[in-house]
């Protein structure tokens, strides 16, 4: 399973900061999360939120294993 964190807003919107989550690939993720809590859903869709994988920022989808550590991380802002 892979371990999810949510940081921010993100963890503040689901009530949890980090749980393990079996999923093949980040879309299916990320659709599962939505379909658990839209709130949670729409906030991860939304602008500026970036998505971490074993601690490098990735774009579009990716494969997920046991030991993958996914972070979705806020919009940050900030001088």
């Amino acid at each position: 399973m892979a371990r999810v964190l949510l940081f921010g807003r993100l963890s503040d919107l689901a009530g949890w900061r980090e749980r393990e989550v079996e999923s093949p690939f980040l879309s299916a993720l990320k659709a599962r999360l939505a379909d658990e809590d839209a709130g949670l859903g729409e906030a991860l869709a939304g602008p500026g939120v970036q998505v971490a994988l074993d601690q490098v920022i990735v774009r579009g989808d990716a494969p997920l294993n046991a030991v993958t550590e996914v972070a979705f991380l806020p919009p940050m802002s900030g001088g």
